[in-house]
């Protein structure tokens, strides 16, 4: 049985260690911007434990407030040494069932270090599988294009009209403007 629980700031001092390690240093939101996000309520870190063993086996960082019905899922992992053993499964129900109530679940999908792409081919059937369809959205990170997905739940998949007010909206609460300039790189869709 496992258990999905809201960390504090104390936890985010240990997290961050593991985030820095997950994810490319170009997609690294600043700890201070994620302290700041978590003190306002507009982001909150959220814990998987397993029951049985009394550990902490996957973590999400996600924003939850203010992005017009959605919450986006900046960072998802299991821990390195749970992997493979169906524990994001466990992590995306539980995902599923806290923000049941929203328009929809958006998640960043990028391709640092991938040259082959089959890590990000991974992701996204990953995403899928739970519903999420891919949102024609141009924009990147640190200089690498972005692949959102959008699980709809009230919502439509069709997003892509508010997708970069709500990329835009995320980043502009998280960054400074020069940060935000350096970091991300949003276009208009092409129609």
């Amino acid at each position: 049985m496992f258990t999905l629980r809201k960390a504090g700031h104390r936890e985010l001092q240990r997290y961050y260690s593991l985030i820095d390690l997950d994810f490319d240093k170009k997609e690294l939101l600043p700890k201070l911007a994620i302290h700041r996000a978590m003190l306002k309520g507009e982001m909150e870190l959220l814990v998987l434990s397993d029951e049985q063993s009394q550990m902490d086996v996957a973590y999400a960082l996600v924003m939850h407030k203010n992005l017009y019905g959605y919450v986006l899922v900046k960072y998802l992992a299991v821990m390195p040494w749970c992997r493979e053993r169906g524990i994001g499964v466990e992590l995306m129900r539980a995902l599923n069932k806290r923000y049941a109530g929203r328009q929809g679940i958006l998640a960043e999908l990028t391709s640092f270090d991938d040259e082959d792409g089959s890590y990000l081919k991974k992701q996204q059937k990953f995403f899928a599988r739970f519903g999420y369809v891919q949102v024609p959205c141009d924009y990147k990170l640190g200089g690498e294009p972005v692949f959102l997905m959008v699980k709809p739940i009230k919502g439509t998949w069709e997003i892509s009209p508010v997708a970069h007010r709500i990329i835009r909206d995320f980043y502009s609460r998280c960054l400074s403007p020069l940060a935000m300039e350096k970091m991300v790189d949003i276009r208009p869709v092409k129609k």
